[in-house]
């Protein structure tokens, strides 16, 4: 069992952390509200905030996780967040209700992140789960239309063609155009995400940033961030190896079609990955640290 910090944080200590939060997040999403702001889009940099349901805004929130009482908080807005309760003058998550409301997602993460960690990882897909999501599609078809193909239409069908393509990711999948799907090797679906679900797939480890915001409050506010970090530099690394064309955008392209390409994603895909089980095994134990403190309050409560 992973102890629970049973700490009080005094004001300053505490209003410190959170003020480094907020500059932390606020220096990695200025970018993406200057563009909302002006109406433009970014087909790299927009994705963990238009795909993922998590807003700048909540995500400046500042969560210390369980057990973390925050001194001479009681009169701060903070009070009032969903989860938390007011101890005296302190502020404190309240674990219990916490779990109570939100076990069948803890449940479902948990599951999804255990499975994944103690799964073998798998380097040979190359990414092609973007070239199969464009796959006989028209220039104004794909999903991103206001870039061109590198490769042209035709070729990008033809790389499709000339690959075996392996794609373990239901949520990657469930993209692929209709004749594209049949072409890959596995059929995952939402049901057998847990059993095919290995963390050499780049999906899967940009997802451990929806895993970690859907455990949010319950989870510390930096293991969150630390997860949005990766996911960023993968989402740039997937769209690289993508075939999109964007080099206007300063994004050198990883040509997977070609020997160097593959060698050259299959580096960076173990890199990701390590740093991944990493991170998997940080939210394993933060849903730990999260049922010994519920279970710590309900034991108090019913003395």
């Amino acid at each position: 069992m992973v102890p629970v910090p049973a700490r009080v944080m005094d004001r300053s200590g505490w209003e410190a952390l959170e003020a480094a939060h907020h500059a932390r997040v606020d220096a990695a999403t200025a970018a993406h509200l200057r563009r909302r702001g002006d109406g433009r889009k970014h087909p790299v940099e927009d994705f963990l905030f238009t795909y993922y349901s998590h807003r700048p805004a909540q995500l400046r929130r500042w969560h210390p996780g369980p057990g973390v009482r925050l001194a001479d908080a009681a009169g701060l807005p903070r009070a009032t967040w969903k989860h938390y309760r007011v101890e005296g003058d302190d502020v404190v998550l309240d674990a219990a209700a916490f779990l109570e409301a939100r076990r069948e997602t803890v449940e479902l993460a948990s599951r999804l992140v255990a499975s994944t960690l103690g799964r073998q990882a798998q380097f040979g897909c190359f990414g092609l789960h973007e070239w199969a999501m464009v796959y006989r599609l028209g220039d104004d078809e794909v999903r991103h239309a206001g870039w061109p193909l590198r490769l042209g239409s035709a070729g990008t069908d033809e790389v499709v063609e000339a690959h075996q393509i392996r794609c373990s990711h239901y949520d990657a999948f469930r993209f692929y155009t209709p004749p594209a799907r049949s072409l890959n090797l596995l059929q995952p679906t939402r049901e057998s995400q847990p059993d095919l679900e290995q963390p050499g797939c780049l999906h899967a480890g940009m997802d451990l940033y929806k895993l970690a915001y859907k455990l949010s409050p319950a989870v510390p506010s930096d293991l969150i961030m630390d997860c949005f970090d990766v996911a960023r530099e993968i989402r740039e690394l997937d769209m690289r190896a993508s075939p999109y064309d964007l080099t206007a955008l300063g994004y050198e392209p990883v040509p997977i079609e070609t020997p160097a390409g593959k060698a050259a994603y299959a580096a960076a895909q173990r890199g990701f990955s390590a740093r991944g089980q990493v991170l998997r095994q940080r939210l394993l134990d933060a849903v730990e640290v999260l049922r010994a403190a519920a279970d710590e309050e309900t034991t108090t409560r019913t003395r």
